[in-house]
């Protein structure tokens, strides 16, 4: 049996350094460890929060669906992708993508796949609410992040 990612969807926090813990304690094999953790930002100085929803059950599943394939192509020793959902303000955190290896390069590849992935075949949607009490329109997955996921084909 092959190496079984964590995967969460929640609307809690989460702790970068807990989860770190909890997915090196009881390997010593783990030579590289790569953590993202995607924040909600506010480009223009007018948003307050980001709403993120998801399709419960379908996001799971498509999470653990690119775990498992980045675990499989670069040959992690686990891997850890927990997303949010809810009203998310600004300076939170959103998204955590946790890739541990061997070596530094698989870590670092296995992370940036997983993002890629993520951001444009994970089914979450997200809306802007701005500081003014306005909210935008749900926005749909940008050409860069489809380019993006490309380069991994």
């Amino acid at each position: 049996m092959g190496i079984e990612p964590t995967i969460r969807v929640q609307a809690e926090d989460f702790d970068v350094a807990a989860e770190a813990r909890l997915l090196t304690q009881f390997d010593k094999t783990i030579g590289a460890l790569v953590t993202f953790t995607g924040l909600c930002r506010d480009d223009g100085g007018a948003l307050s929060a980001l709403e993120l929803e998801h399709y419960p059950g379908m996001a799971e599943t498509e999470m653990r669906r690119i775990a498992t394939l980045a675990i499989e192509r670069f040959d992690l020793l686990g891997l850890t992708a927990i997303h949010r959902y809810g009203k998310i303000a600004t300076g939170e955190n959103i998204v955590l993508v946790i890739a541990a290896s061997q070596h530094r390069q698989a870590a670092f590849d296995g992370a940036n796949f997983v993002m890629d992935y993520l951001k444009t075949s994970a089914p979450f949607w997200k809306k802007e609410h701005g500081k003014d009490g306005t909210s935008g329109e749900w926005i749909s997955a940008k050409d860069a992040d489809e380019t993006a996921k490309d380069k991994w084909r």
